[in-house]
């Protein structure tokens, strides 16, 4: 059976076109902090590869003989939650498990001796204890998905490692490297009743320091790619390749999922005598987004959390963030991979995460807004989309519904863009698309609609921006600059077509003050101004 590529669980390289495990990590600084017997932290987004490197640092370790290393998965105590009796002796269960996997049955012995005599609740430093005194090498413990555990039965995991500490590397594991989604640093604990909160940090400040492991970077891009090409002549187009970077920025799991989707989901991409266009990897990225696969439901579910609203809503609004945002929270939306330090600042991660966004945040007032809206309402019969009447019919829409539709988003304060963005996809998901910019201090959101021509335009694309400005203070001013930016904006995306829209959310002024719509001409260049 010929390889492909992977999306789910860790990769093999026998099944699944892949990068070398350990050249996505620093082996050598790993390779010192054992040496050193350091305790330390390996975290990253869900689905970047992480089990796989820690497997492969398993074998690396083992197959060198001076140490036994052994890998545990403790999500298999998540379901315990509080009830620290059960989730230890799951967690023994794992450990033991998978030492006898590596050839060592000395854990389970000692397991099944500490469990028939009632230790369980205080048992996990014992056990280790007891085990290290027994292995003929010094142990080397690697623990995934940490930050599965909650509370109470993360403290304990965390301080029964911290209690044994002192004894390494003769009678507990020389080195323990925890694995997760987040930082140690971020394991928000609630304490008690009162909601008291301690961290993580506290509860294991052992920790010689934090590992990140990175998204591909462009050349690990086209050397997945060029796996598939190599085995199958199915090459990918230069703008095909340029496009799935563009999109993903090098986020794994998306990399390898645009291109299954391509190669393997859709006829045309089966084809191995059709080499692979940027055509096709659009398709593909919509189809992956319109299927809320797991990984972007996943990553969207985080939404609802009041520590990543704080940093997600003034993106979409185009505005600072507020001053009780605390760096741990932005920490954190970063760890969780939504976010990045770009060289604008702070920025949503990738194009893909940044159109499942508000698109998530929308569905439901899309699912609304079937019965009011019909998409061919709004295509002419030319087939160009007519978007000065989508434009006015919104703007009627939002006179009469935006005071309790707006109240319906979990983002309220920018409840006017993603209303809009709403409306639109109700029509332009119809056969188009929307591509959008937005983040920290652009004081705008920039969409960019893209629908598809027919009849003797077909092949060609329509294209019209349309730039969204909340109004602060003077509306003159406010609109000398939106045009500014709508005119830079459409020269850089080559658009036709350009409207600017201007929500004035000031509750002294009347709808007969708000609504408006004007041309304005700068150097024979025209924009419409839309008030709402």
């Amino acid at each position: 059976m010929s390889r492909f590529f992977n999306t789910e669980g860790p990769v093999s390289s026998k099944k699944h076109y892949c990068l070398p495990a350990l050249a996505r990590v620093e082996l050598a600084e790993i390779e010192s902090l054992i040496d050193r017997e350091k305790y330390f932290v390996l975290h990253a987004p869900r689905q970047t590869g992480k089990t796989t490197c820690l497997l492969a640092l398993r074998d690396h370790l083992n197959r060198e003989a001076k140490l036994f290393c052994v890998y545990a998965n403790l999500e298999v105590a998540q379901g315990a939650r509080e009830d620290i009796q059960m989730g230890l002796s799951l967690i023994l269960r794992e450990i033991a498990r998978r030492a006898s996997n590596e050839g060592d049955p000395a854990a389970e012995r000692i397991r099944r001796d500490m469990e028939s005599e009632g230790a369980v609740i205080t048992s996990l430093t014992d056990f280790l204890a007891q085990w290290c005194a027994e292995l003929k090498k010094p142990l080397v413990l690697l623990l995934d998905e940490i930050d599965s555990l909650v509370g109470d039965m993360l403290i304990m995991v965390l301080r029964h490692l911290r209690a044994g500490y002192d004894q390494r590397p003769v009678r507990f594991p020389q080195s323990v490297l925890l694995c997760g989604v987040r930082d140690v640093r971020d394991y928000r604990l609630r304490i008690n009743a009162g909601k008291e909160v301690i961290t993580g940090g506290s509860a294991f400040n052992i920790k010689a320091k934090s590992l990140r492991l990175d998204d591909f970077t462009r050349e690990d891009l086209e050397v997945l790619y060029g796996q598939h090409t190599e085995e199958t002549a199915q090459r990918f187009e230069p703008e095909a390749v340029q496009l799935a970077w563009d999109l993903t920025r090098g986020q794994p799991w998306l990399t390898n999922a645009l291109a299954y989707e391509v190669c393997f989901e859709t006829p045309e991409g089966r084809d191995r005598t059709r080499a692979v266009t940027a055509a096709m990897l659009l398709a593909a990225k919509e189809a992956l987004i319109l299927r809320r696969v797991t990984h972007l439901h996943q990553l969207a579910d985080k939404l609802r959390e009041e520590r990543v609203r704080g940093v997600i809503e003034p993106m979409l609004r185009g505005e600072d963030l507020e001053r009780q945002v605390s760096p741990d929270d932005v920490e954190y939306v970063m760890d969780l991979g939504l976010a990045r330090r770009g060289p604008a600042g702070l920025e949503i991660a990738n194009p893909i995460y940044r159109e499942v966004i508000p698109r998530e945040l929308t569905w439901l007032q899309e699912i609304n807004l079937e019965s009011r809206i019909q998409p061919a309402w709004y295509v002419a019969p030319d087939g160009r989309l007519d978007m000065e009447k989508l434009l006015a019919a919104f703007q009627s829409f939002f006179r009469e519904h935006s005071e309790h539709w707006v109240e319906r988003f979990d983002y309220k304060e920018a409840g006017p863009q993603l209303l809009l963005q709403a409306y639109l996809h109700r029509v332009v998901n119809h056969g188009g698309r929307i591509e959008r910019e937005y983040g920290l201090g652009r004081g705008r959101t920039d969409l960019l609609v893209v629908w598809p021509r027919k009849g003797s335009d077909e092949g060609r694309e329509q294209r019209a921006v349309i730039e969204l400005k909340v109004l602060r203070g003077d509306l003159e001013k406010a609109l000398q600059l939106g045009l500014e930016q709508t005119l830079e904006y459409q020269d850089r995306t080559a658009s036709p077509e350009a409207h600017l829209v201007i929500f004035d959310r000031r509750p002294e002024r009347s709808w007969a003050e708000k609504l408006y719509r004007r041309v304005e001409d700068r150097g024979g260049r025209k924009v419409v101004v839309w008030g709402m």
